[in-house]
């Protein structure tokens, strides 16, 4: 991974004892890094970095007045972050630590989950406490309903399908993992009270409970697991919602199988009551919980008795019949990523990132053929990221082609160890960015 985080002033948010604390922990990382690679160092590497962030989530609390002074509302949902990722996300790292015996790649994955952290939240939710930004966490469920809806999905994981699921995340930001299955639920009541639930599954997953149990001998998803799971997916959310008891009894009004890209564009525009990422160990899932009135259109053909045969076969056409090869763009312009995906995506399935810890992450999830990798980022930059990634043995043969505004002398000697597999220059007509992809790839058939 990179040797080292580099502060910007976009980092600070203009109150002096939060920013202090920040480059603190900045500087702390930075030496992290520094010996992460020495195996005498890389127990003592992990341990001092949870000691560290953990005494940051308490001390973020017991000494910032501030917050309190200008009556910040987000206040009790910030501590929920904090406490998530100090007795959640930390202790899971510690757990990987201990039994992989502090490897280098446990190593490099605790390193760079708490690089990824504290980036991410200083640039969200810490400037959210200056109206910077807002808070995509509002509105959630309350802490006690909250771990109420986590154990009872827990527990009927175990008794459906005999798999140990533990929680990856309390706030899953709709990542792509994987191939996967985009459901939507929408529920009602007669009195009007709605449940809008989105269950996220990966491919593997069904195929290994669903469709294990059915005998299917195929690794590919076919329309009799798809309306298997359906209808298994419909009586789990059931199960759900009975521990949300209302006066008349809850009623499935519709469902809609959703391609990733519209499961994206309706999940940022929603503020989630519950948004939970679990490993099962047989496959990743994400249950997502949104306020009713907040939905908006355009999230799929309704599935009803007379067009269901025709919506899931279509679906599986459109979706998973496609081995089309995967191109993951990491770019930190909006601009760029959206303008890029606009020429591939008619014939590759096209994944964004816009910081190295996302490209990371989205790596990790579901590997791809390519990777477009912006070299002038922010914070950790092209050559940082390419290094991530080549340091990570299931990861080191990834082609990597660099999009960069020039292509000078020093910059390729700096990357030439690296392997990358060539450079696009930006300013180049689109047409020839898509003709250098598909001659890229088929040179290598």
């Amino acid at each position: 991974m990179g040797n080292q985080l580099v502060w910007q002033d976009r980092f600070n948010i203009g109150v002096d004892v939060i920013d202090k604390e920040h480059r603190k922990l900045f500087s702390i990382m930075n030496r992290l890094m520094m010996y992460r690679d020495k195996e005498s160092k890389s127990q003592w590497v992990c341990q001092e970095g949870v000691k560290y962030f953990k005494d940051h989530a308490m001390k973020h609390f017991a000494e910032e007045v501030y917050m309190a002074s200008i009556d910040y509302k987000g206040f009790e949902m910030h501590r929920r972050l904090h406490d998530n990722f100090r007795k959640e996300t930390l202790p899971a790292l510690e757990k990987e630590l201990v039994k992989s015996g502090y490897s280098l790649e446990a190593v490099n994955h605790f390193l760079g989950v708490c690089a990824g952290w504290l980036i991410g939240h200083t640039l969200t939710e810490d400037r959210a406490i200056v109206g910077k930004t807002v808070s995509k966490w509002v509105g959630l469920l309350p802490e006690e309903q909250q771990k109420a809806m986590r154990d009872t999905i827990i527990q009927l994981v175990h008794e459906m399908f005999c798999l140990d699921a533990r929680v990856l995340s309390e706030h899953y930001g709709g990542e792509k993992f994987g191939t996967g299955i985009y459901y939507r639920l929408n529920y009602e009541t007669q009195q009007g009270e709605k449940w809008e639930v989105i269950l996220i599954f990966e491919e593997k997953l069904l195929i290994g409970t669903v469709g294990e149990i059915m005998g299917v001998q195929s690794n590919t998803l076919d329309a009799m697991l798809m309306n298997a799971t359906r209808y298994t997916a419909q009586q789990f959310v059931g199960r759900i919602l009975e521990h949300f008891p209302s006066d008349d009894a809850y009623e499935l009004k519709e469902e809609n199988l959703m391609t990733y890209e519209r499961f994206q564009r309706f999940f940022e525009k929603e503020n989630p009551q519950c948004s939970l990422l679990f490993d099962t160990g047989a496959g990743y899932f994400a249950y997502c919980a949104m306020a009713p009135h907040l939905l908006q259109s355009g999230v799929g053909t309704s599935i009803k008795i007379e067009n269901a045969v025709t919506e899931v076969s279509s679906y599986l056409k459109k979706n998973h019949g496609s081995k089309n090869k995967k191109v993951l763009i990491v770019d930190d312009s909006k601009l760029a990523l959206h303008a890029i995906k606009q020429l591939l995506e008619k014939d590759y399935q096209v994944s964004l990132a816009q910081s190295g810890m996302s490209a990371i992450r989205s790596i990790t999830l579901d590997r791809p053929d390519l990777v477009l990798l912006d070299y002038e980022m922010p914070v950790c930059d092209g050559r940082q990221v390419l290094e991530m990634i080549r340091a990570e043995p299931d990861f080191a043969d990834i082609p990597v082609i660099f999009l960069t505004g020039s292509v000078d002398r020093e910059r390729v000697e700096k990357v030439v160890a690296l392997k990358p597999a060539g450079y696009l220059l930006k300013t180049m007509n689109p047409e020839d960015i898509k003709k250098n992809v598909d001659d890229f790839f088929e040179k290598r058939k």
